[in-house]
């Protein structure tokens, strides 16, 4: 597939002047001439190909938003080689708007004092959209996201899960190839956050929009993005499935039991016991290959087994494993 997005190396520095404490600090600080370096991107290489939904996670601080605003043309890299739809994004930063789509968790696009379709409408003429176009695009989107009860409605009196659905809407007006989200679903409530992950979906799988998406709702990337691309300490640590970051993590699962009456000692080869309730009993399952029906045949039916629950591993809990595993080696060496 050809990549849409080229990074080589990508590094982005920034400068700060030196600060120094107290009152004749204060006064130093004024007038030094002294800088520290912050390295927020170091030596970050991927590709992203056509119709991918690429999930750019990572702890605060780690270079996301710094990332994203390079492959939008907003800052220029400090080394290495960037492309996006074969362009340099801040030499050609005019062409590149006009096939990308942006939308910022906390900075917002829409004019706040007039209605939506105002909005949405200026968006038009920036872009140029035609006519019947734009009109398809409008219906399409605002019927998905329940848009259109609150189009005549000014900004300023939209809740924050109903601009966002309006922030998202405008930024695919024009047909853009890659929408870039930062932290879209940020403050919203469960309903508003599930009507978007629904919608940039279907528009990924329908339209075949290529999507990078920063978030820290894990959830976001659960339902959005197959490939998740990691970053900590402004360094790339992962580029992959979500599927292969499981695997290499392991696949255990949470067993637990739950008898009518006591079962007596319950000793499972295919599972371990972690925690003993008396009627309740949790287990392990480390191996893959176990099922279910196997640790059940080894119960048996004369134990009065009254329910099963099997928890999979979520997200969450996969990449905070991920984590904890890097930072514990990197402690160790």
């Amino acid at each position: 597939m050809t990549a849409l997005i080229e990074a080589r190396g990508v590094s982005k520095r920034f400068r700060q002047h030196k600060r120094f404490p107290g009152l004749l600090g204060a006064l130093k600080t004024l007038v030094t001439t002294e800088y520290t370096e912050v390295a927020a991107v170091s030596d970050v290489s991927f590709d992203i190909a056509a119709g991918e939904a690429v999930g750019y996670l990572g702890p605060n601080g780690a270079g996301k938003s710094t990332m994203i605003k390079m492959m939008t043309g907003i800052l220029v890299p400090s080394a290495g080689t960037l492309s996006v739809l074969g362009r340099t994004p801040h030499q050609e930063r005019m062409a590149n708007a006009r096939q990308i789509g942006v939308v910022f968790g906390q900075r917002s696009q829409l004019w706040w004092d007039l209605p939506v379709v105002d909005s949405f409408t200026l968006h038009q003429r920036i872009y140029d959209i035609p006519a019947a176009r734009y009109a398809d695009n409008l219906k399409r989107f605002s019927d998905l996201l329940d848009l259109t009860p609150f189009l005549d409605r000014a900004v300023r009196q939209l809740s924050l899960g109903q601009r966002m659905r309006a922030e998202i809407v405008m930024s695919l007006l024009h047909d853009p190839k890659i929408l870039f989200l930062d932290e879209p679903t940020i403050g919203l409530d469960v309903v508003a956050k599930d009507a978007v992950r629904r919608f940039l979906a279907e528009i990924n799988r329908e339209r075949g929009v290529t999507i990078i998406l920063t978030t820290h709702d894990l959830q976001d990337i659960e339902t959005i993005c197959p490939r998740l691309i990691m970053v900590d300490h402004s360094q790339l640590i992962f580029d992959g499935e979500l599927g292969r970051l499981r695997a290499a993590l392991g696949s255990a699962r949470r067993l637990t039991l739950e008898f009518a009456t006591d079962p007596g000692p319950l000793p499972l080869g295919t599972a371990t016991l972690t925690s003993d309730e008396g009627l309740l009993k949790h287990y392990l399952l480390e191996r893959e290959d176990v099922s279910l029906v196997q640790v059940l045949s080894e119960v048996g039916s004369e134990r009065g087994l009254k329910d099963v629950a099997l928890h999979e591993p979520d997200i969450e809990e996969v990449i905070r494993t991920f984590y904890q595993r890097r930072n514990a080696a990197a402690a160790a060496q």
